[in-house]
């Protein structure tokens, strides 16, 4: 199911883009604030895997492409350990608690340890999550981090940086890194985190450049 996924989301990115055509860019890099229609930026090691010392080199390049009702968001990470999956999140901020987090898609590495996928969705600054009310939640997961069965209510919370995570903490530790159960996966008995953006800052995550 994971591969069949990947592979849906990168034809439908190909397809979106061959029927909308090319659109007017901006200067990736700006400033927070500006408004600009494209941007790229990069991901670096998280703040887990300096403090374990491990993933040395690890990089991911983003670029976002606003379609205008929807943006076009590709990640090209390289030097991951090999054959490995990962779980790619919309988070609030780059470090932990990640306060809110949304699933975006898995990326999964190559014998090179490259790994390439493509995204459809808010990737800008109109990027949130809101519960006006509490309401009840289906139960589906009962693992480590066991489904609630109501959410709690909350105004927008806007969301500007990604994280990307270790699909198995088992995979991590085999890559030097801690061996930690974290919830970011589908099934939320995932790895800890391997790449975000937390060389952007909480409030001004990356996302954000991005205006449709």
């Amino acid at each position: 199911m994971r591969k069949l996924s990947r592979r849906i989301s990168v034809i439908a990115g190909a397809a979106f883009l061959a029927a909308t055509g090319s659109i007017a860019a901006g200067i990736g890099g700006a400033s927070a604030d500006a408004a600009v229609t494209q941007t790229t930026f990069h991901m670096v090691r998280s703040a887990a895997s300096v403090k374990a010392n491990c993933l040395k080199g690890a990089d991911a390049k983003v670029t976002i492409e606003s379609e205008g009702p929807v943006e076009v968001m590709r990640v090209s990470a390289k030097h991951l350990p090999p054959n490995t999956d990962f779980d790619l999140f919309v988070i609030q901020v780059p470090n932990a608690p990640f306060g809110i987090g949304w699933y975006q898609g898995d990326l999964e590495s190559n014998s090179s340890g490259h790994a390439q996928g493509t995204f459809i969705g808010r990737f800008s600054v109109e990027t949130f999550a809101v519960a006006p009310g509490t309401a009840p939640a289906p139960q589906v997961f009962n693992g480590p981090f066991p489904d609630a069965s109501a959410n709690p209510p909350f105004n927008p919370v806007q969301m500007y940086h990604l994280g990307l995570w270790f699909n198995s903490p088992k995979d991590a530790a085999a890559a030097g890194c801690a061996g930690a159960t974290t919830p970011f996966n589908g099934e939320h008995d995932a790895g800890v985190q391997a790449l975000s953006t937390r060389n952007f800052p909480d409030l001004a995550g990356p996302l954000r450049q991005v205006h449709s």
